[in-house]
């Protein structure tokens, strides 16, 4: 028997109120899906006990866990190559020349997931620009999810992970044999501090920020939602700094202090002047 609308809508809002993502009613069928194994897992028959629970007490370890089974994981090593064309073209030799006298650089990717995205990053910093390996360059990954944090920090990954978007050159160069799976060489490993924070609550990061990847994320977040992360962002940016975002999505109509910078097919934001 499928959870009754009392239910559905309970669920909705939990997950709205602890992490704006939004799950539209069309959407329903992936409450049942994604909570059924938190279900069995905390020993319940089934989603509607889990429900149950939930609101028999005001928070528990399984709200959290519902909120984490209810956010996108995916990703890939260097996905929609053409942000990382541009870092690799024109962001990191400009900002090579315009912070030569303080070499210090901050990175912060804000929905790390299991650690392809930074890593990708800072594969493209090891093999393009070792001068950096002098500077004081902080790169901290942020999501909500611990579980995938987990992962990240490990840098463990299956086959057939590695085989999405990233170069056979690389695997070789930059992982290690684990078992059947791949590891991510220490080095590369320890140029990130993966953090679990919240993007609607506080944020642990700190600026100026020289670049920003926040990308894949608002699409999942209601108006109101995108408006406030993108000003958070703003203020957190260098004036020089750059956002970058997932190809479905913009700051047009929701932040006007951003302007659109485009190199070749990549696009970036950065503040007004």
């Amino acid at each position: 028997m499928g959870l009754v609308e009392q239910e559905l809508s309970y669920l909705r809002g939990l997950v709205y109120r602890e992490s704006a993502i939004v799950i539209e009613p069309r959407q329903d069928y992936l409450l049942e899906a994604r909570l059924l194994p938190v279900a069995k897992d905390a020993g319940f028959a089934d989603v509607s006990a889990l429900v149950g629970q939930l609101r028999a007490r005001v928070t528990n370890g399984l709200h959290t866990k519902v909120v984490e089974a209810m956010t996108t994981n995916e990703t890939t090593f260097f996905r929609d190559i053409h942000p990382f064309t541009m870092l690799k073209q024109e962001v990191f030799p400009r900002l090579l020349q315009s912070r030569k006298l303080r070499r210090t650089l901050d990175i912060w990717c804000g929905a790390a997931s299991t650690g392809q995205e930074p890593y990708s990053v800072g594969m493209l910093v090891k093999e393009s620009f070792p001068e950096l390996a002098s500077w004081r360059v902080k790169f901290v990954a942020t999501d909500i999810c611990t579980a995938v944090l987990e992962r990240a920090r490990e840098g463990i990954y299956k086959q057939s992970e590695t085989n999405r978007g990233l170069p056979a050159s690389l695997l070789v160069k930059y992982f290690e044999r684990s078992g059947a799976d791949f590891r991510i060489r220490e080095d590369v490993r320890k140029m990130i501090e993966f953090r679990q924070m919240n993007l609607i609550g506080t944020w642990s990061v700190t600026g100026p920020l020289d670049i920003v990847f926040l990308r894949n994320v608002l699409i999942y977040f209601d108006v109101p939602t995108k408006k406030s992360i993108l000003g958070r962002i703003y203020d957190l940016l260098a004036p020089d700094g750059l956002l970058f975002l997932g190809g479905a999505e913009t700051t047009l109509n929701l932040e006007d202090r951003f302007e659109r910078v485009q190199v070749d097919k990549s696009v970036a934001y950065r503040p007004k002047k």
